[in-house]
């Protein structure tokens, strides 16, 4: 396996990618990541990811995983300036779940252009915390307690792999193991979530993901979002409209590792009908084990 890539050969990595999408890049922007999470990225899962259309235009992000001895990304970002403190929820949200939950590890996700967004835990694979436990942790939004029946009904009584903490947008996203569950499964969540029926091209898609994640927020009961995860060689295959930047990214984008580019499609629903659509690109993967959660969040059925 190639030797991991120091700090220089990442932010060229980073800047190489921006460019594929003509998003802005300076070692200024970048600095701020390298400087809070560094020591940690030579041996880090490195994914690169988009969304395509319009609305999403100008922005990359780059997302590594984080050793559990690392600690709480939230609170390094917050110790480097890279956010401001909150006394909302989603500011201490992810400080009560180590203290209830077994951590495998951590991750973050860093806008080009957007700066630290996101925090990532990770439960250990022969660990994943029960819904209803992790649903009634104090700081996690209402609206996931009160869709517990469904989701247990249906399928996912057992199966949180991992969590995203968005700062910004204050939202939160509960990743479920979806392999194992029958496609009528999926359909009905979406029904009950009452979101409308995808087209077929959605359909099969969703039928064969191996990951599915639903975004709450603090303010509402409704569920926000629910994106649909599916690991592949081809981006062809993500059920979108032809982008030109998805396909220069896809063609386009740096890895260290042997073989071919390997990449995560996922198409995230919304109750109006809309459907956005995200590709992912993995750049380098994780030699230590205690990162290895991070990567089942992108290539198996644990995320």
């Amino acid at each position: 396996m190639p030797e991991p890539a120091g700090l220089d050969k990442v932010y060229s990595a980073v800047e190489e990618t921006a460019r594929l999408l003509d998003v802005p890049c300076s070692p200024d922007q970048v600095a701020p990541a390298l400087k809070a999470f560094g020591d940690e990225l030579p041996g880090s899962h490195i994914v690169f990811s988009m969304a395509a259309g319009e609305r999403h235009r100008g922005e990359v992000d780059f997302d590594f995983s984080l050793t559990p001895e690392g600690g709480d990304p939230y609170a390094t970002a917050l110790a480097h300036g890279l956010i401001e403190e909150t006394d909302h929820p989603v500011g201490a949200l992810l400080a009560e779940v180590q203290a209830r939950c077994a951590i495998a590890s951590y991750g973050v996700e860093y806008g080009i252009v957007g700066g630290f967004k996101k925090s990532y835990a990770f439960f250990p694979l022969d660990d994943f915390p029960p819904l209803v436990k992790f649903a009634g942790i104090p700081s996690v939004p209402s609206a996931l307690g009160e869709h517990l029946d469904t989701l247990t009904r249906l399928g996912w009584d057992d199966k949180v792999s991992a969590i995203g903490v968005n700062y910004h947008k204050r939202t939160l996203n509960v990743y479920l193991a979806a392999a194992q569950v029958p496609a009528q499964n999926k359909v009905a969540l979406l029904r009950a979530f009452g979101f409308p029926q995808p087209d077929a091209q959605v359909m099969e898609f969703l039928e064969r993901s191996f990951s599915l994640y639903p975004t709450f927020n603090w303010d509402s009961s409704a569920v926000e979002r629910i994106c649909f995860s599916v690991k592949t060689q081809d981006p062809g295959e993500l059920p979108a409209p032809f982008d030109a930047d998805v396909d220069r990214f896809a063609r386009g984008v740096p890895h260290v590792y042997e073989g071919g580019r390997e990449f995560v499609s996922a198409v995230a629903l919304a109750p109006s009908g809309e459907a956005y659509y995200k590709l992912a690109a993995y750049y380098q993967k994780a030699r230590q084990s205690s990162n290895a959660a991070f990567a089942a969040k992108q290539d198996d059925a644990a995320s």
